[in-house]
């Protein structure tokens, strides 16, 4: 019987290595649109052999209670298929913000269990270097976890613009002041004496769930100040958090699978998070504790613009040499990637026209957010230009096509003051001729006016994306 147990346990150690190989790979191949669902199911099927390993330990050591996984799994599959079908393309960066703060929450709530566990063992608990590792752990898995869950929340929010409430809606503030940013480490220093003070009595559960409470209220003031602009940023943070979570949940009771893919999460998402903000000018300390991004504020326009309708910017595109698409979350809420699609095809059929689309790092609201949109629409990878190369190419450009993006082409950025202050945008008031198709002239999620909307050379189509877009089409057909 020994023999066995000790065989299996050899298969156990596999299987984790081979889940996080798995998810290595998976990790690789999301890199590129063009590979990122073989990744996507290469992670899932990595996550699928972690989960059956995890049991089959379970079962060796005999703590596997089949009525309550089997009820977990199928309740969690019925949850998760409901929301991937449910979901809409311009719903997916709240999901993501949520599915941050689940996992962040689950790592949380296994890491409390683990650790309750062990603090009932009374005068069983081990001392020294073990009793260390594993509270600290516990202390840190604690704050990562809830704190990542009460910030993807507001996060959530936030990006849903609000919440309603008994049938009325609340926007979601964007406040914080000076003074919150001492608060902020002072409950960093806290949780730490916390910690400290757990390993000096480890059966004082107190001290565990101060550090709970403390930790929501962190994720809470972290996320306040930070407005619409640099929210990809905070989704990528986050997303970073939800596995450093998981990893030092690893650490409590010694699981290698959670520790690599922890880690591994967590990796992956602060190089993005430091990749949005190199994206947007911004330093991440900068982001967390000066409020970049937008007050809240949405400002009063007092400016008006004469639309144009779809024959006039037909024939306006009628001999073009060079276009340039600039999609935007207007294109996601439209849905009307096919119709761009569409419209790129025909014009450089009929017109012989050079045709290319300008992706900013951060256009929509969440990192790679336009590119899934085009890559759903079959649009070819080499024509998806990002924004430090395709610059450069808009003084040749005959007519440049906007598509529901705001802030990402906002002149504003270039001012130094404001939401938007440094922010590299797309130079789309550089092209010789700008349309923007939009269904008003009201600012975008930072809450600054576009001057480029009320340029001589810019064309507004104002309308729904996917309208207005088909409307185009059929007017170049018959041009």
């Amino acid at each position: 019987m020994s023999a066995l147990i000790d065989f299996m346990g050899d298969w156990i150690s596999v299987g984790y290595l081979l889940s996080a190989v798995l998810f290595i790979m998976g990790l690789k191949k999301l890199g590129h649109p063009r590979t990122a669902p073989q990744g996507n199911q290469l992670g899932a099927l990595g996550m699928l052999v972690a989960v059956v390993v995890t049991v089959a330990s379970m079962q060796l050591e005999g703590n596997a209670q089949w009525t309550l996984i089997i009820a977990g799994m199928a309740i969690g599959s019925l949850i998760g298929y409901w929301m991937a079908v449910r979901v809409e393309m311009t719903g997916m960066p709240e999901m993501v913000a949520l599915f941050n703060g689940f996992g962040g929450a689950a790592s949380a709530l296994v890491a409390l269990s683990e650790t309750m566990k062990y603090l009932e063992a009374g005068a069983n608990i081990p001392t020294g270097l073990e009793l260390t590792v594993t509270m600290v752990a516990a202390g840190l898995s604690a704050l990562v976890g809830w704190m990542t869950l009460t910030g993807s929340l507001l996060a959530m929010y936030k990006l849903k613009g609000g919440v309603e409430i008994f049938g009325k809606w609340i926007k979601t503030p964007t406040w914080g002041p000076t003074w919150l940013n001492p608060v902020k480490i002072l409950l960093l220093i806290s949780v730490a004496v916390l910690i400290v003070k757990s390993i000096s009595e480890p059966t004082n559960q107190d001290y565990l769930w101060a550090i709970i409470a403390i930790s929501c209220l962190l994720g809470i003031i972290l996320v306040l100040p930070i407005g619409g602009a640099d929210m990809p940023v905070v989704v990528s943070l986050l997303n970073s958090l939800s596995g450093i979570a998981a990893a030092f949940t690893g650490f409590i009771f010694s699981n290698s699978v959670l520790i690599v893919a922890g880690s591994l999460v967590g990796a992956s998402g602060i190089i993005l998070t430091f990749i949005m903000c190199k994206a947007m000018n911004r330093r991440l300390i900068d982001v967390l504790f000066k409020s970049f991004g937008g007050s809240g504020e949405k400002v009063d326009l007092t400016r008006t613009k004469v639309g144009s309708d779809a024959d006039e910017v037909a024939m306006m595109i009628d001999g073009a040499q060079k276009v340039i698409i600039i999609p935007g979350y207007g294109m996601a809420v439209s849905q009307c990637q096919h119709q761009v699609k569409e419209f790129a095809d025909l014009i450089s059929e009929k017109y012989d026209t050079e045709v290319k689309y300008a992706i900013h790092p951060v256009a929509g609201r969440m990192p790679g957010h336009m590119n899934v949109l085009l890559a759903e629409a079959n649009v070819p990878y080499e024509q998806l230009i990002e924004m430090d190369e395709i610059n450069q190419e808009f003084p040749d450009c005959d007519v440049a096509v906007v598509i529901g993006a705001n802030d990402t082409t906002n002149p504003a950025a270039r001012s130094g003051e404001g939401p938007l202050a440094g922010m590299p945008i797309i130079d789309v008031d550089a092209a010789r001729t700008v349309v923007i198709i939009k269904r008003s002239l009201s600012v975008g999620y930072a809450g600054v006016d576009n001057d480029l909307f009320y340029m001589d050379k810019t064309m507004m189509l104002f309308g729904d994306g996917k309208k207005m877009m088909t409307a185009l089409n059929n007017s170049i057909k018959e041009n």
